[in-house]
């Protein structure tokens, strides 16, 4: 039995999507995202929620994947869908959670057909032109890099303090699983960047002369 893919990471998979350039999923991700947001309606967003679960079906996401993105995301969309039912009907509470789970299946679909080097050199290829007004582009696509590594790292994060929670008989309490997560977050942001100074990552400041 395979292990359910990482949201966020590259999935070898020959299909559709891996064959496409990866500045044209980008555009394509923009597009479907400017057109959910546009589109009113709750029967709309079904049908961007058809699209999205298609497209991360041929990404090479299956069954589990699917689950475990369905079971992250219920933390904030069933207090949302309840949120949006009781003050403007169901029909606004399904659209907005399935605008949003829409759009979360489109960009894993993207990730999981793209891998992290490609997408980095698409993405610096896009930014070039904005060196020339003296814009550091290459932090920029770092940045994007570890946004990227960063999501399967906080979900393994979410999964770990939920099953801690579990294992002390506070799998109810909202509390015990979002505080250890968050503290644990900070950390792992914390570490990150105390590696990326010790390799003189970020550190713009002049060092001061010594003698």
């Amino acid at each position: 039995m395979t292990a359910a893919a990482p949201l966020g990471a590259y999935v070898t998979h020959r299909g559709p999507l891996h064959a496409l350039r990866p500045g044209t999923k980008l555009l394509g991700l923009f597009a479907f995202s400017a057109a959910v947001l546009i589109a009113p309606g709750w029967i709309s967003a079904g049908v961007a929620l058809a699209i999205g679960a298609t497209l991360a079906f041929l990404a090479g996401l299956r069954g589990r994947d699917f689950w475990r993105v369905a079971r992250t995301f219920a933390l904030i969309g069933v207090p949302l869908f309840v949120f949006q039912t009781w003050s403007a009907g169901w029909e606004r509470g399904v659209e907005v959670i399935a605008d949003l789970l829409a759009l979360i299946l489109a960009a894993s679909a993207v990730t999981a057909s793209t891998r992290a080097s490609d997408m980095l050199d698409t993405v610096s290829w896009a930014l070039s032109p904005l060196a020339r007004l003296g814009v550091d582009t290459e932090r920029i696509a770092l940045t994007f890099s570890l946004t990227i590594r960063m999501i399967p790292a906080v979900q393994e994060l979410a999964r770990d303090a939920q099953q801690a929670a579990r294992a002390r008989g506070l799998e109810r309490s909202l509390r015990a699983r979002t505080v250890p997560l968050v503290l644990r977050t900070v950390s792992q942001a914390q570490l990150t960047g105390q590696a990326l100074a010790a390799r003189g990552i970020g550190d713009d400041e002049p060092q001061p002369r010594r003698g």
